[in-house]
Parts: C-alpha cells; structure tokens; sequence
C-alpha cells in the first residue's frame, strides 16, 4: 500500500502541535538544584588511605590525566628478628579535569576502592590551570560521594561481614566462658564443705559416749 503523499508532514506537525499545548518543565537552575542520578559522573573523589600507589589507574587512563609522585619507605619489623619491609608512600595524586573524558576506566580499575565518582559537577574556573586538582581538593570530594545503595534484602550476607561476625561470637563465647571459670574458682574455697562423716555429717564423726578412748584402752 502506498503511503498518502504529506502523511509524515502532518504526523510531524501533529507531534508539534501537541507538544506546544504542553506545560514546559523547566528548572530555574541555579535557583532550583536539578534531581540527579544516583550513579552520576559529576567528580571523581581520592580516598587516600585506600591508594597503595600501584599505578593502575594512571596507566590505564586513556587521557594521561592522573599524575601520581611517591616514594618508598622501610617498615622496620613488627618482630624481633624479622624482616624490614618497603612501602609506597603518596606523595602526590592529581587529576586534569580539562583533560579528562569522565570515561571511569580508572574508578574501575582500581582494586583497593580509592576513586569515587561523586554527582557534584559544579566546579567550574576562570583558569584551566585550576581544573587540575590535588589530593587534598580530591580529598574533599569524599564528603560528596552517596552512600551505596541498600543491599537486597533477600541477598547473601557478605562474606567479611560474616567473617567478621563470627569472630565476634567466637570472641564473645570465649570471654563468657572465661568469666565463668573465674566465677567457679572464686566460689570454690568458700563454699566447699570438709569431709563427710557417717550418716551424711559434715564434719568428723564424734565418738560414741561410754565407748573407750584409745589412750583408756592402752590403759
């Protein structure tokens, strides 16, 4: 069957219509903040304390815009005769945001979770120099990230969050068990009674009266 010569024209100018009868939702930004995605690409956060300098992420950024410095420290032994250790210790982690394409190859790669995407994206400057933030300014992007949403009610319980609550029960049966023991030994000496005599006595068994004592029977 042949389409009507103007069908599409009158479908688009039906579409038009329609939509200009329609009430605009605009959102008076910046006066009204706009109601963003949880998982939003705004900035990227540095949880330091998480970051072992294994170089990952700056190798894997397609832009070559993470600048990480750092230097090696020896840990002396935790015990007599061991062995020194050496350790990375940061010294500088930086992201050029005038470079950066918001791919999140670096988030993904890192193993330890020290980069974090957090929804903030005003943060706009006058000198490119100054999109190239420190670790301290990627330090207080942390305060912005969301939490992670709620896991599944009807999911399994995470395998630390299970290590770790057995080993709590364990430390708790081994305290109580422990108290315990302290409270029988203390109880012990106090109410322990002498050796028993005939007929269920307490204390040694008193002679019988007429019966000879063995120093008149000597006699």
């Amino acid at each position: 069957m042949m389409p009507i010569p103007g069908s599409g024209l009158a479908k688009g100018l039906a579409v038009t219509l329609r939509t200009m009868t329609k009430r605009s939702h605009t959102a008076q930004y910046p006066d009204v903040q706009p109601e963003l995605p949880p998982r939003t690409r705004g900035v990227i956060g540095l949880f330091e304390e998480n970051c072992t300098v294994c170089m990952l992420c700056a190798r894997e950024c397609p832009d070559w815009c993470i600048y990480i410095d750092s230097h090696k420290e020896t840990v002396p032994a935790a015990v007599p005769g061991g062995r020194e250790r050496s350790r990375n210790v940061l010294d500088r982690f930086a992201i050029d945001f005038s470079l950066c394409m918001y791919c999140g190859i670096c988030i993904e790669v890192c193993p330890f979770d020290a980069l974090f995407w957090s929804p903030e994206f005003e943060y706009a400057e006058t000198d490119i120099l100054e999109l190239t933030h420190e670790r301290d300014k990627l330090r207080q992007w942390m305060w912005t990230v969301p939490a992670p949403p709620a896991l599944d009610p009807a999911a399994e319980e995470p395998k630390e969050l299970a290590a770790a609550r057995k080993a709590a029960e364990k430390a708790e049966a081994a305290a109580a068990a422990a108290a315990a023991a302290d409270a029988a030994e203390a109880a012990g000496p106090a109410g322990s009674a002498g050796p028993a005599g005939p007929a269920g006595s307490t204390g040694p068994a008193a002679p019988e009266t007429g019966a000879p004592t063995p120093g008149e029977a000597d006699a």
